[in-house]
């Protein structure tokens, strides 16, 4: 070891020959900042107050790491660290060098901590150097300019100990021209996790891989036979086009041996983009998608990477458990919601990627739990929950962390993932060097861990659902080091869930009131939820009339899952436009079947029959409805002999049906009628239509008016009649026998003596016979263009004019 004495007679170890330089340094150091505080002191005094951001300690120089190779190093590696020192200081660095500095053993896992969140370089406590012969020299460092380094070091040469987690420390040295002697102006730690031979014991690890975005299907689709989808916007195609999130996410995973978390409804949406679909634009307008061959590639590369690995499927939407226990539970219909969603589920992922996934566990976010979220969770069926240990916390006073599952009554078993794991891949990760601390510092709690026991333990890392790409890629450079390390076995959920669990372990659910305040804030409201009912009873109330209600069924529910996704939450106006999206629709289809206005009627006499038109213009036909009409003042005017009348309505898609009713007047004056549609178990269904009746009574002075006319045009007709006869007679008197049809010898043939036809005259008989049938009886007389007019009800195919 380092700390090891050195014995007389003998060589001192490296590690003491480099604690003795240091103290070397830190003994002559204030002696040489004496002397050229005597000769270039004046000079310095009259600089000070130029030089405010002089070099002002170890942050004056930026050291970023950007590779450190291998890992997890063994006895027969060389250790690699390279990155870059940029001068973030006004004034030249010169005689600059960099050094590996090897510092203490960290043997607890808040060591590890502290060490990552320590300040500037302190003298000792951050290690010796490890050899002039690996330092880097640079001659000089101007300001605002990054050089590039690498030092490169034998393992042996580390002269490393017992297994266990070292600081390593990178240190960049030099002088300006204000101070001008050696001090450090730039350091940068991380760690270096070793584990010499094979391990005493080792960790069974669960590392979960979440496939999940956030909603991008509307309610809405198109009105053919397929029910064309439509997408919020396309951003999905870019997140599944090469380079993006999602395209990543398959394609790291495909290399690493993870258990898949994965949203249904992700591929859902994907498996729709592989056929025509629809990108919602403004003001209910559409374009087509053009991302079909993007859809099926990753698809089939995901089917590829998951072959042979487990797969955990949450409900359909990755319902929010937390909202919905907190302010979902007391709003009819909710927990219907979640189950629906948790049974459409496992269906969905076989049905896409042929692989069966576990539908068991329940995923709360953040894996923050109290006794309502674990009611929630396990009420759809699932029997195990993804907790965190920063939400079920330790309190039995063990020194180890214990193995993940632990029964927490009623036959449900709680999955602790461990905190500082599952966390350690937020934040921006996309500099390298930010990537290569995160990888270092995860691998060194992992080994801390192990070492904590020898007792063999089942390890769950669950990071955020949503990693970015650069989270993506550090996730899965920190788990291939990792599985490939000596004290490591990976397992999947499954096995975790069913290994034996701790019997010292904290079994015991927190309280309500310790689930996070911060948390909380973003959940999903109360009203939310009081939405998705008032959307559901819509739905209710128009899927009874529909004869092939799937069509609308399934895409509404499906969008009602997506309403209470996590995803909203911290996205209060995003989660509200949605839920109205899906609501707003749904009245405008709803409303496609209706009563049409009608204007003011008015009734001569005492009975009549009043039509009242129903529209349908879905595509589809409905039923099992029925027509009301009320009158408002039956004294005056009975429908049916009745206040009211109904029939019912069946409509084709995309007719009309007009329904007559009878009526009867009691006395002449206006009443109002009301119109209103009702399904066949009593519920209104759309706006009603209310319009007058004039009655008008027929008097006995207006029947003779009638009458009288009606005899004059008889009269007149007949007159017509006789002076057409008379005129036809006289006619035939001034022709002349050559005229006559007919003589003593019979008939004449109408074929004349010079080969033309003779003209016959048709009798007055034959005339009236024309007239009775519609015929014409001039030659300029039209031909009718309209038949008759039909008073019978119309049925079902009655076309609707556009």
């Amino acid at each position: 070891m380092a700390e090891a004495a050195d014995f007389q007679g003998t060589t001192p170890s490296p590690a003491r020959r480099r604690l003795r330089r240091t103290a070397a340094v830190l003994t002559t150091a204030p002696l040489l900042a004496g002397l050229l505080q005597l000769t270039v002191g004046s000079t310095a005094q009259a600089a000070a107050p130029a030089s405010a951001k002089a070099a002002s300690g170890s942050r004056t120089v930026a050291v970023s790491l950007d590779s450190l190779s291998p890992a997890v190093p063994t006895e027969d590696d060389t250790l690699t660290v390279s990155g870059t020192v940029t001068n973030n200081g006004r004034q030249t660095i010169t005689d600059a060098r960099l050094d590996l500095l090897l510092g203490p053993e960290l043997d607890t896992r808040s060591g590890i901590d502290d060490a990552a969140a320590g300040g500037e370089y302190t003298a000792g406590s951050d290690g010796t150097e490890i050899g002039d012969e690996y330092a880097e020299k640079l001659p000089e460092l101007t300001p605002g300019v990054a050089e590039r380094f690498s030092i490169s070091v034998p393992v042996e040469d580390l002269d490393l100990g017992e297994a266990g987690v070292y600081q390593l420390g990178v240190a960049l040295s030099g002088e300006t021209s204000i101070q001008q002697w050696e001090q450090v102006l730039g350091f940068q730690r991380t760690f270096l996790p070793w584990q010499p031979g094979e391990a005493d014991s080792t960790t069974r690890t669960t590392f979960l891989w979440p496939l999940i975005s956030e909603p991008h299907m509307t309610a809405r689709t198109g009105s053919n036979e397929k029910q064309t989808p439509v997408f919020l916007d396309d951003s999905l195609a870019g997140d599944l086009a090469p380079g993006g999130r999602l395209e990543q996410m398959v394609a790291l995973g495909k290399e690493l041996d993870v258990t898949w978390v994965i949203d249904p409804d992700l591929l859902a949406s994907v498996d729709a983009m592989t056929e025509s679909y629809e990108i919602q634009g403004e003001g209910g307008t559409t374009t087509p998608g053009r991302s079909q061959n993007v859809a099926k590639q990753w698809l089939a590369e995901l089917q590829e990477a998951v072959e042979g690995k487990e797969i955990v499927a949450l409900p359909f939407g990755d319902a929010d458990l937390a909202s919905l226990a907190h302010n979902g539970t007391k709003v009819t219909g909710s927990l219907s919601h979640l189950k629906e969603a948790t049974e459409v589920a496992a269906r969905t992922v076989e049905t896409i990627i042929h692989v069966k996934p576990s539908t068991d566990f329940a995923w709360p976010v953040n894996g923050a739990v109290d006794p309502s979220i674990v009611k929630v969770a396990t009420s759809a069926g699932a029997d195990k929950v993804i907790a965190r240990s920063d939400s079920l916390e330790e309190t039995s006073g063990l020194t180890y962390t214990p193995s993940a599952p632990r029964p927490i009554g009623g036959g449900t078993t709680a999955v602790v993932a461990d905190a500082r794991l599952s966390t350690a891949f937020q934040g921006d990760l996309a500099t390298a060097s930010a990537g290569t601390l995160t990888v270092q510092r995860f691998l060194a709690q992992h080994l801390a861990l192990n070492l904590q026991t020898d007792k063999q333990r089942s390890i769950v890392v669950a990071p955020q659902r949503t990693p970015t790409i650069s989270q993506a890629h550090t996730m899965a450079q920190a788990i291939a080091a990792l599985q490939g390390s000596p004290w490591n076995e990976t397992q999947t959920l499954t096995d975790t869930a069913a290994a034996k669990p701790d019997p010292e372990a904290t079994t015991e659910v927190p309280s309500a009131s310790r689930y996070p305040a911060s948390l909380r804030r973003r959940e999903l409201p109360r009203a939310a939820f009081e939405q998705i009912a008032v959307t559901q009873e819509k739905l209710d109330n128009f899927t009874v009339i529909l004869s092939d209600e799937s069509r609308v069924v399934t895409p509404f529910g499906r969008a009602m899952n997506r309403e209470m996704s996590t995803s909203w939450r911290g996205h209060k106006v995003a989660g509200q436009n949605f839920r109205d999206g899906v609501e707003g629709y749904l009245d405008d289809i709803a409303q496609q079947v209706s009563l049409i206005e009608k204007s003011e009627t008015k009734l001569s006499g005492r009975s009549a029959t009043i039509p009242v038109t129903v529209q349908n213009n879905l595509v589809q036909g409905v039923d099992h409805l029925v027509l009301r009409l009320t009158s408002t003042s039956p004294n005056r005017l009975e429908i049916g002999g009745e206040a009211y009348d109904e029939q019912a309505v069946a409509v084709s898609g995309g007719h009309s049906q007009s329904v007559k009713f009878t009526t009867s007047a009691n006395a002449n004056g206006k009443v109002t009628v009301i119109a209103q549609l009702f399904t066949e178990d009593g519920r209104p269904y759309g706006s009603p239509v209310t319009f007058d009746v004039r009655v008008t009574e027929f008097t006995a002075t207006v029947m003779l008016v009638i009458g009288g006319g009606v005899l004059l045009l008889v009269l007149a007709g007949f007159r017509m009649y006789t002076q057409r006869k008379r005129a036809a007679a006289r006619d035939a008197e001034e022709d002349g026998p050559e005229e006559t049809t007919e003589s003593a010898e019979g008939p004449v043939n109408p074929d004349g003596p010079d080969g033309r036809l003779t003209e016959e005259t048709g009798t007055s008989e034959e005339s009236d016979a024309r007239s009775r049938a519609g015929e014409p009886q001039q030659p300029s007389d039209p031909t009718p263009d309209t038949a008759a007019e039909n008073t019978d009800p119309s049925g079902t195919g009655e076309r609707v004019d556009r």
